[in-house]
C-alpha cells in the first residue's frame, strides 16, 4: 500500500487479515440465536434458498459498495459521505447525513456492550460452576436488571478500548485472526458433540427437512431478506471504515463474497449446535434471545460434561460478539478522530465513555431491548439506505465502479451496476419499510 493511500491508523497486512476482520464484524449474536430458529421455522432447507440468494446479493453489491467508498475516500463514515456528496457540490449535506449511520453504529455498540456483559457473566458462572447449579432464568435475571452487571459490562467496554487505543488496524487484525478461527473450531466441536446426543435427530429434521410450501409465503422471503441483510452488518458505516484500511491491490468484490460465505458458515454452525441440543433436551425452539441465557444453560446442566461445554459455548459467543463490537467502536472513533482532528486515544476514550456512560443505565433487559429495537428497526436501516443511495446514485456508478475495478484482474460484470442500482438500492428501502411494518425483520 503506497504511503499516499495509507490511512494514518495503518492498514490491513493482507487480504486474509482483512476478510477475517470483516467476518468478525459480520458474525454476531443474531447468527447465534436468531438464524437457527428462522431456518427451522420458515421451511428448513427451503429457507436456505431465499437466504443464500439475499446473502449473495447483499454481499456482492452491498458490502462491495461500503468497502469501496471507504478505500476511495481514504476515511470512515463522515469523510466517506462528504466525499460522495462533494461530487454534487453538497459536501456539508453529506457530513450532516453521515451522522445517522454513525449514530447507528454507536447505538448498537451501547446495546451490544450490555449484552456481551451478560455473556461474560454467564461465562464466569460456567467457569465457577455457579451457573450449572442455579436456575438459569434466575441467574440471568440477576444480571439483566438495572445496574445488575456493572463489572462484566465494564470489562467488555474496556477490553475493546484497549485493543483500539494501542493496536488500531494491527490490533483489530490480530484479535480477529485469533478469535474467529477459534469461534469456528469451538462451535464445530460443540456441533459434533451435540450430534451424539439422543433426540438430536429431531433438531436436524427441524433445520433441514424442506417444507417447500414456505417458499410460497411472502413472510419467508421477508425474514430471509432481513436475516441476510443484518447478518452482513450492512449499516452504511461499520464496513466503510474497514475499507479505508484496505490496500489498492486488493480485490474488493472477491473479499466481499468471501466475507459473506464465512458469515453464512458461522450461522450454519450455530444452527447445528443449538437446535439439535434444544430438541434433544426438550426445550422451546422459539425462545429467541433467551436461547443463549436460559435454554442453552438448561441443556448444559443436563449434558454429560455440561460445564465444559457451557464454557466453550459462552466463550465462542463472546468471541463472535467482541469482534463485532470492535468494528462498531472503530467506525465511530475513526470518524471523530478524522473529522474533529482528535488524537487516536482521545477519540477512542470518548467513544468508550459514551458507550459505558449510557449503557450502564440500560442493563435491565427491557430497557436494552427497547433501545436495540429502535436502533435496529429505525436508525440502522435508514443509515444503510443512505449509504446505498450515496454511493450508487450521489457519487454514481462510474466512480465507484472504477474503485471496485482497482485490484481486480477481471473486469467488473456489466450486471453489477444494474443489480446495484436497480435491485439492491430498492431492497434497502424495502428493508426499512418492512422493518417498521413487522416491528423488525433482522
Amino acid at each position: 500500500m503506497s504511503e499516499q493511500n495509507k490511512h494514518r491508523n495503518g492498514s490491513f497486512s493482507s487480504s486474509i487479515g482483512f476478510v477475517i476482520a470483516c467476518v468478525g464484524s459480520a458474525v454476531g449474536l443474531g447468527n447465534i440465536w436468531l438464524f437457527p430458529y428462522r431456518l427451522g421455522q420458515y421451511g428448513g432447507a427451503a429457507f436456505l434458498i431465499p437466504y443464500l440468494l439475499f446473502v449473495f446479493l447483499f454481499g456482492w453489491v452491498g458490502l462491495s459498495a461500503e468497502f469501496g467508498i471507504g478505500r476511495l475516500a481514504g476515511t470512515g463514515t463522515i469523510g466517506a459521505y462528504e466525499y460522495c456528496f462533494n461530487a454534487r457540490g453538497r459536501k456539508k449535506l453529506g457530513s450532516v447525513l453521515s451522522w445517522i449511520p454513525l449514530m447507528g453504529s454507536l447505538g448498537i455498540a451501547i446495546g451490544y456492550a450490555v449484552i456481551l456483559g451478560w455473556v461474560l457473566n454467564s461465562l464466569a458462572g460456567s467457569v465457577t460452576g455457579v451457573l450449572m447449579e442455579s436456575d438459569p432464568s434466575a441467574f440471568f435475571q440477576q444480571a439483566a436488571t438495572s445496574f445488575g452487571n456493572p463489572l462484566w459490562h465494564t470489562v467488555v467496554v474496556l477490553l475493546v478500548c484497549l485493543v483500539l487505543m494501542f493496536g488500531v488496524t494491527a490490533g483489530i487484525e490480530k484479535v480477529s485472526k485469533v478469535l474467529m478461527p477459534l469461534f469456528y473450531v469451538l462451535f464445530l466441536g460443540l456441533a459434533i458433540w451435540v450430534g451424539t446426543q439422543p433426540g438430536a435427530g429431531e433438531g436436524y429434521r427441524f433445520l433441514f427437512v424442506p417444507d417447500w410450501s414456505k417458499l410460497l409465503e411472502p413472510y419467508t422471503w421477508v425474514m430471509a431478506m432481513g436475516q441476510a441483510f443484518f447478518s452482513l452488518s450492512i449499516t452504511g458505516s461499520g464496513m466503510i471504515v474497514y475499507g479505508a484500511y484496505l490496500g489498492k491491490d486488493e480485490d474488493i468484490p472477491k473479499a466481499s463474497l468471501r466475507t459473506a460465505i464465512f458469515d453464512t458458515l458461522a450461522a450454519l454452525f450455530s444452527a447445528l449446535v443449538i437446535m439439535p441440543a434444544v430438541f434433544a433436551y426438550g426445550q422451546d425452539v422459539a425462545a429467541g434471545p433467551s436461547l443463549m441465557f436460559n435454554i442453552m444453560p438448561t441443556v448444559f446442566q443436563k449434558m454429560p460434561m455440561g460445564q465444559i461445554f457451557a464454557v466453550v459455548f459462552f466463550l465462542s459467543v463472546f468471541f463472535a460478539g467482541i469482534t463485532s463490537l470492535i468494528n462498531m467502536f472503530e467506525a465511530v472513533s475513526e470518524s471523530w478522530q478524522t473529522h474533529f482532528k482528535l488524537g487516536r486515544k482521545s477519540a477512542v476514550l470518548i467513544c468508550t465513555a459514551i458507550t459505558l456512560g449510557v449503557g450502564i443505565f440500560m442493563e435491565a433487559e427491557a430497557r436494552v431491548g427497547a433501545w436495540m429495537d429502535f436502533i435496529t428497526i429505525v436508525v440502522v436501516p435508514i443509515g444503510a439506505v443512505l449509504g446505498a443511495v450515496s454511493i450508487y446514485y450521489i457519487l454514481g456508478w462510474p466512480k465507484i465502479r472504477a474503485e471496485l475495478q482497482t485490484g481486480r484482474k477481471k473486469p467488473i460484470s456489466r450486471a453489477f451496476g444494474v443489480v446495484a442500482k436497480g435491485i439492491y438500492v430498492p431492497l434497502t428501502i424495502l428493508v426499512v419499510i418492512l422493518g417498521l411494518v413487522y416491528g423488525g425483520i433482522g
